[in-house]
């Protein structure tokens, strides 16, 4: 394993963690550490089909660490080699649940970022990678959103990500740790979390089911495709002009509820029975990036259209519809 570079990933069996881990074992001088807590937020099977192509690799060692429980002196103890960069994935997910559970949500994204930030201090990490949030924007008229703009978050799981930018900027101050936070606009793709609107969606349109449709569909979204954050991670990885940044990662364009709907009924050919119900608490009614910055620091470019996004996350549903479509 020497002269290899050695990546933590934390929350890698994740959607977003499975896909970037994929990506960079594709490498022949990267080996990867994946810590995740299978978190029972959606089933464990559905994290095991995520990592199975990384389990095929010799450079891949998977770690069922929970960050909530773990001190940092457990992680030395079971992470006992350098570690080169750490990208921390590993979150309590979602809007609408952080709200009826605020203190859970502080407990893993605030106190397990800072016990993480610790751990990177005391490994001499070349850099922290955060995966923050487009959430952290809150209700703003002034699109697209710019790094700079002031943040007003109306959800705790908002407030925790904004929180974790935070820190990460004053452990970059206090022990020139180098950290860059990526905000991520409504990522998705094959893998996508089970809770989130297009798988649920796709699973409802298969199963006949009626699709549950808060407020009038004009709610917009900017969605980003996930190959194209997984770009933006690997350049921000390899970023080292400056010591501390905070960049948006979107498609920057957006797609109304409405829109994304009426894609999916001509990708699966099915017609969508709507439910409709009054706007969640929580909910932002739009959200668009401006990624100027991420093009200029990252040379970040995203490629995908919605449409080509849809039907690539539609073919990964059907290749494992079996283990999708369980209860």
């Amino acid at each position: 394993m020497e002269g290899k570079k050695h990546y933590l990933v934390t929350g890698g069996a994740g959607f977003i963690g499975s896909n970037l881990m994929k990506h960079l074992l594709q490498q022949d001088d990267v080996r990867i550490t994946c810590i995740d807590s299978f978190d029972p937020f959606y089933p464990r099977r559905i994290k095991l089909l995520n990592v199975q192509d990384c389990e095929k690799s010799g450079n891949f060692f998977l770690l069922d660490v929970n960050l909530d429980s773990v001190t940092v002196e457990e992680l030395h103890k079971a992470i006992n080699e350098p570690v080169d960069v750490i990208i921390h994935l590993a979150a309590k997910a979602g809007v609408r649940p952080s709200i009826a559970n605020p203190q859970g949500y502080h407990q893993t994204n605030i106190i397990g970022t800072q016990k993480l930030l610790d751990f990177a201090v005391e490994k001499k990490v070349k850099r922290f990678v955060f995966a923050s949030s487009s959430s952290v924007y809150g209700v703003n008229e002034s699109l697209p959103w710019k790094e700079d703009e002031l943040l007003l978050p109306i959800s705790p799981y908002a407030m925790t990500k904004l929180a974790g930018e935070g820190i990460g900027h004053v452990y970059s101050k206090l022990y020139n740790l180098p950290f860059v936070a990526l905000r991520f606009f409504t990522v998705y793709g094959p893998g996508q979390r089970p809770d989130l609107a297009i798988h649920k969606f796709t699973k409802a349109l298969m199963q006949g089911a009626p699709i549950t449709m808060f407020g009038d569909g004009s709610t917009s979204r900017d969605y980003t495709y996930i190959d194209d954050i997984v770009q933006g991670i690997t350049a921000a990885i390899d970023y080292d002009k400056t010591p501390f940044e905070i960049i948006n990662l979107g498609n920057s364009e957006t797609v109304s509820l409405k829109e994304l709907i009426e894609h999916l009924e001509k990708i699966t050919g099915k017609k969508a029975n709507i439910d409709q119900q009054p706007e969640q608490p929580g909910d932002v009614p739009r959200t668009f990036a401006d990624v100027s910055k991420a093009k200029q620091l990252l040379g970040y470019s995203p490629q995908t259209k919605i449409e080509d996004g849809l039907q690539h996350f539609y073919n990964w549903f059907k290749a494992n519809e079996g283990i999708l479509m369980m209860p």
